[in-house]
Order: structure tokens, then sequence, then C-alpha cells
């Protein structure tokens, strides 16, 4: 089920005090970008905020699961986000304090483009 605008909007709207976000569609979902990175995604009208070592088991310790798909192969494929709790969708704060914690993982996860060597003649 596509994450409908409605509900993309609501996200967007509770993530103001975060700072300015972006939201992009893909496969049917969405993503949520702060400065270019993702940091957070929707599908099935769920919320799901990235997390790494550092910050997994805050979602853990909530009972909250991984978002995961079914791939072509019938491969189940887990990924690093994990549903938000559902007092981000109910407080603005709360909201803020896991989109940090997810913007953070993201951070730590993202590795700056390597430059191609110089040639020299």
């Amino acid at each position: 089920m596509p994450a409908s605008a409605e509900f993309l909007a609501f996200i967007k709207e509770q993530l103001a005090d975060f700072g300015p976000v972006s939201v992009r569609r893909m496969f049917g979902g969405a993503g949520i970008f702060r400065d270019g990175l993702m940091f957070a995604l929707v599908a099935d009208e769920m919320l799901y905020l990235k997390a790494d070592a550092i910050s997994q088991g805050d979602f853990e310790a909530l009972a909250l699961p991984p978002f995961s798909y079914d791939s072509k192969g019938g491969k189940r494929t887990v990924m690093a986000y994990w549903r938000a709790p559902e007092a981000c969708l109910d407080d603005r704060d709360e909201m803020t304090e896991w989109a940090g914690k997810a913007y953070g993982a993201a951070l730590r996860a993202h590795k700056p483009a390597k430059r191609a060597p110089i040639r020299r003649s």
C-alpha cells in the first residue's frame, strides 16, 4: 500500500521542530531526508527511523520491530530502520528526540564520496 499524501504531510508536520526535511517517494513508500541524508522511511502508513549499533537498543527496549520486506527471490530482507514509537505520532517533542537519534545514525553511516586520484603526467 503506497504512503498516502495525508500521512506524509502529517509526518512532515510532526518533524517541523526537528528542522527542514524533504520527502521523496520510492518503491511505494517514501524516504524522509535532512541535508540529503535519509533518516526515516514510510511504508504501509508506518514510520520507520534509522538505527545503528548505538541506537538500536532504544528500539529493542520498546519491542519495536525493524522494517523488512520480501525480495523477488522470496528472501526476507531486514533493513536498519525500526518502527517509530507511537508517542512520536502524538508528541512533537518525542518526534524531535527520536528523529535526532535517527539522523545521528544516518550521519554515522554516511561515507563521504571518495575523490579520484590526481593524475600526474
